[in-house]
């Protein structure tokens, strides 16, 4: 089973799309950021986690040829604009997508986007079917049970969903407060995928130093930074890093 980091970059990726690259050097591809995209690929499932306004470029590049579930961590543009690349998949199929979202999230979709879950003629099919998302969600990797958590945490003014895998990797890619409450689910993982928009204080995103001392508090074998603006350049915050903690790039993909 692999997690595969799609894309890494804040909300207007880096470069943006006025070609501003900030801090980070061009020279280097890691700096090349797409929005924030996940996938969970195992034997049987390829689920997607948000769906990028840049989700076409990075299923074309990583050759992914089918969509299984969707699981939507919140409403934001970043993470939903690319929803109607979903499409091909159902003309592949002829089934709907099932995709998974929490109740704000669902209504936005559906308000948005109402052409997809609803059809409207012979030629344009509803093509998703809209689930509440679950508190667990089970698949297989052969015939291993994998179990999908979602803890929802504070964003902002809107919620989030953060998802932990196998209590061996959870997925945080915009967060600015996470309940005490749920601080047991996220200590001694294999892997944290944490946001970490830049240095500064930013009122719905963790900053470097928000997301340091919670990597501390957490002890994961490993950390990764993900949601990266243009602040924040690959390998001046590698130099910076502790060992056990490395910035995203976008195709990062992890063992499970």
């Amino acid at each position: 089973m692999k997690f595969i980091i799609l894309g890494c970059g804040s909300s207007m990726g880096v470069p943006r799309p006025d070609g501003f690259f900030g801090n980070c050097d061009p020279n280097n591809q890691k700096n090349y950021r797409t929005r924030c995209s996940a996938l969970i690929k195992t034997t049987n499932e390829n689920i997607l986690i948000d769906t990028s306004p840049d989700l076409r470029q990075q299923l074309l590049k990583h050759n992914i040829k089918k969509i299984d579930k969707v699981l939507y961590s919140h409403m934001h543009g970043d993470q939903t604009h690319g929803i109607n690349d979903l499409r091909s998949f159902y003309i592949n199929s002829r089934k709907q997508v099932n995709v998974y979202a929490d109740k704000d999230t669902s209504k936005y979709l559906k308000n948005t986007f109402s052409y997809i879950f609803k059809s409207y003629s012979k030629e344009y099919p509803a093509t998703l079917k809209l689930h509440k998302l679950p508190k667990f969600i089970i698949t297989k990797d052969n015939n291993k049970k994998i179990s999908i958590q979602s803890i929802m945490v504070d964003h902002g003014k809107v919620k989030s969903n953060c998802f932990i895998i196998c209590k061996k990797l959870a997925y945080i890619s915009d967060v600015s407060k996470i309940y005490e409450k749920d601080f047991k689910y996220f200590k001694n993982l294999k892997y944290l995928i944490i946001d970490c928009l830049w240095y500064n204080f930013h009122p719905s995103h963790f900053n470097l130093e928000t997301s340091l001392a919670l990597i501390k508090k957490f002890k994961p074998k490993k950390a990764i930074l993900t949601n990266l603006s243009p602040v924040l350049d690959y390998k001046v915050l590698q130099k910076i890093l502790p060992k056990n903690i490395i910035p995203a790039h976008d195709g990062l993909s992890l063992k499970l």
